[in-house]
């Protein structure tokens, strides 16, 4: 270990000791039972059909405020990154290969209004975690009833959307190295048993550890639930984002030794990264209205309309790009329960989701991050319908049987515009059914067996029709496969401890793969066959449980463990086989470790421990990221002044002063890979809720 990276334990570990008072222990130490938001309704984890995870609001805010890393990265199955402050890529049972920017093959939630658009792609940058009460992970590839996807659905609860809201006026200030500064509020309010509200704000700025990766960012968002009657729930929801990050650049090896704070810099007639001022803005709003309305006991409708407006700029090493992006939609179904007895329940849905997208694509010369000569103008849209019919069965309150199936329909189209004006082409996506069924077995009150067969199916996105090479390619395939899973949970009579394992077999046609080519601009093609295995297990546990006039009131302890063998069973790219390599961008295994301490004292301590094996960098296999051990701490001390609450925090990231690449360059050309993550760094600040 480092001298710095002592010198910073040893600081947390002094403000422990310093610290006295009284304190009740926190009631989120306690394990209680865990319901979901999946499938249309909330319902228990422990029968659920599917492999799932849900990140509660007192995970979120163990982490370090503004960030999602730590908190989703305790997740099995389940990573993410960040190249630089502000750029985020997130897979769930895959590789980040086809995440640039931006997130693909994952349909994303925010509450009923799907935040992945028409054309594919998420930008979760948008959203702060301040806003976020829950975020629930559904895991493996479920288009029956979200749409297209490979990976899985997140789905995030907005703060004034959750059915228990408390009254709360609150702010927050963080401070910490490399520049960093964050400010968030919140004003949450239960007007009446009928009507809710929350409207949240934050602010963050990072100078970054490397070169050029300055983030400026600002957000307001607003949400809103009204029960009107008896029957009916209309809820709305908004956001405004205003983001604005730099983009140092991937290093070669070489230069990432010598240097790994440094931008890309200039190779040849080629400039660097911070000369060209290369980085990305962002001005995004979204809304999205949703109503609820139960027509009798048996029989609902709900719908739900959104849409988007984004104005991306992107000032790149080779061009400078401009992108104005417009998204709307409507997602409706109408559930009915035809059979209720006492053994027997079915529940059936049918419904629909419709989304359309326009892109207007511009890219200029880039001289010194001023745009100048035309390159190319394009017009693309994107045309995305899924149907879907889903029924439920539920024996005897122990046999849970789900059977869907979704069929989608996608029409891109694009026009040139310059350098020369072409006529209107359309680019043909076959149509496709999306089945799913899943069994789960209740033994009893502590443990229940799952299984399920489902097929994932995710069209290529805009953005990888067109890549930053400015050329769009009419021969990408959508990936397409069958998932094979089988899972266990069980939970201790007492719920001290909770288990949760699976495994499954998911055997991908026509992966896409990112390639970059001699200047850096990124291009896609298809992979052939691609087979993923895996194994995940949690295990969550109260090993100390709450005592109150015991030093250490409680400790929870939160394992993770995840298994993934992907291989490339056929790929062969300008005559070079690749079957039989590991899948550029997957790490073989990754275990993350969480302590949750209360102590006597107003004080709380969390701990959260990641290693990740070392995983290919290229398809050929020749070049890997190193294994790396990362150790964050966050300590609080907690007070009152009057009825205010005050919460006193510090914590540090990178304790092991770990050299590690978080968020590398795929397949880069010239080997420019490394994405160096910052060192040992610190922080501190103070919560009030007034």
């Amino acid at each position: 270990m480092s001298k710095k990276a002592f010198n910073l334990l040893s600081l947390l570990f002094l403000l422990w000791f310093s610290v006295s008072g009284q304190n009740e222990v926190d009631s989120s130490a306690y394990l209680k039972p865990v319901n979901i938001n999946a499938y249309f309704s909330t319902q228990p984890l422990l029968s659920l059909t599917s492999s799932a995870k849900v990140i509660s609001s007192s995970t979120l805010n163990e982490q370090v405020p503004g960030d999602y890393l730590s908190a989703m990265n305790m997740t099995p199955g389940l990573r993410m990154e960040e190249r630089s402050p502000g750029s985020y890529r997130l897979a769930i049972r895959g590789s980040m290969i086809r995440s640039p920017f931006g997130i693909r093959n994952i349909k994303i939630f925010m509450d009923d209004f799907p935040i992945t658009d028409a054309g594919g792609n998420t930008y979760l940058n948008l959203f702060d975690p301040s806003g976020s009460h829950s975020i629930h992970v559904i895991k493996g590839p479920d288009g029956s009833i979200y749409g297209p996807n490979s990976g899985g659905i997140v789905r995030f609860t907005p703060n004034g959307l959750q059915n228990e809201l408390s009254d709360k006026l609150a702010v927050l200030f963080t401070g910490g190295s490399f520049g960093h500064i964050y400010q968030s509020a919140q004003i949450s309010k239960k007007i009446n048993k009928d009507y809710q509200f929350s409207i949240d704000q934050s602010f963050s700025r990072s100078d970054g550890y490397r070169e050029n990766s300055d983030l400026n960012k600002k957000s307001l968002q607003t949400a809103h639930r009204w029960n009107y009657s008896d029957r009916g729930t209309l809820k709305g929801f908004a956001l405004f984002t205003d983001l604005r990050y730099q983009t140092p650049g991937g290093l070669t090896p070489e230069q990432y030794e010598e240097n790994p704070a440094s931008a890309r810099p200039a190779a040849g007639p080629v400039p660097g990264a911070k000369e060209q001022k290369a980085g990305i803005i962002n001005k995004t709003i979204f809304s999205g209205l949703s109503n609820t309305y139960n027509i009798h006991s048996k029989l609902k409708h709900h719908i739900s309309v959104f849409g988007s407006y984004t104005d991306f700029e992107n000032p790149f090493i080779t061009n400078y790009e401009f992108r104005k992006e417009k998204n709307i939609g409507v997602r409706t179904y109408i559930s009915y329960q035809p059979l209720s007895t006492a053994k027997l329940h079915w529940k059936t849905y049918i419904g629909a989701e419709g989304q359309k997208g326009k892109y207007d694509i511009k890219n200029y010369d880039n001289e010194g991050g001023v745009s100048a000569d035309p390159q190319a103008f394009d017009l693309l849209s994107n045309a995305q319908n899924t149907l879907f019919l889903k029924n439920e069965f539920q024996w005897n309150e122990k046999l849970f049987l789900d059977a869907s199936i979704g069929w989608n329909k996608q029409n891109i189209t694009f026009k040139e515009q310059y350098p020369e004006e072409t006529a209107k082409e359309k680019i043909n996506i076959p149509n496709s059914w999306m089945p799913r069924i899943g069994l789960s077995y209740q033994q009893n009150d502590n443990i229940a067996w799952r299984a399920s067969l489902s097929k994932g199916f995710s069209p290529p996105t805009i953005a990888e029709i067109r890549g930053s090479d400015n050329v769009i390619n009419t021969d990408l395939h959508p990936e397409e496969g069958t998932n094979y899973e089988a899972g266990w949970r069980w939970q201790a009579s007492n719920r001290r401890i909770i288990a949760d394992l699976s495994a499954y077999l998911y055997r991908m046609n026509n992966g896409i793969v990112k390639q970059l080519n001699e200047i850096g601009a990124d291009f896609y093609r298809n992979a052939g066959i691609i087979e993923q295995k895996g194994l995940e297990a949690a295990l969550m546990a109260h090993v100390i449980k709450p005592n109150s006039n015991a030093f250490i009131n409680s400790l929870l302890v939160d394992a993770n463990f995840t298994l993934q063998r992907y291989r490339f069973e056929e790929y062969t790219v300008e005559e070079k086989d690749y079957a039989g390599n590991k899948v550029t961008a997957v790490p073989d295994y990754i275990y993350a470790l969480s302590f949750v301490m209360q102590f006597h004292q107003d004080f709380h301590l969390n701990l959260r421990y990641n290693h990740t094996s070392s995983l290919p960098l290229n398809d050929a296999n020749t070049y890997f990221a190193d294994a790396y051990h990362l150790l964050q701490a966050k300590l609080n001390y907690r007070f009152e002044i009057g009825n205010h609450k005050i919460n006193t925090f510090i914590g540090g990231d990178n304790l092991l002063d770990q050299k590690y690449s978080l968020g590398n360059d795929i397949n880069a050309f010239g080997n420019r890979f490394y994405n160096a993550a910052a060192p040992a760094n610190i922080y501190g600040g103070l919560g009030i809720e007034l």
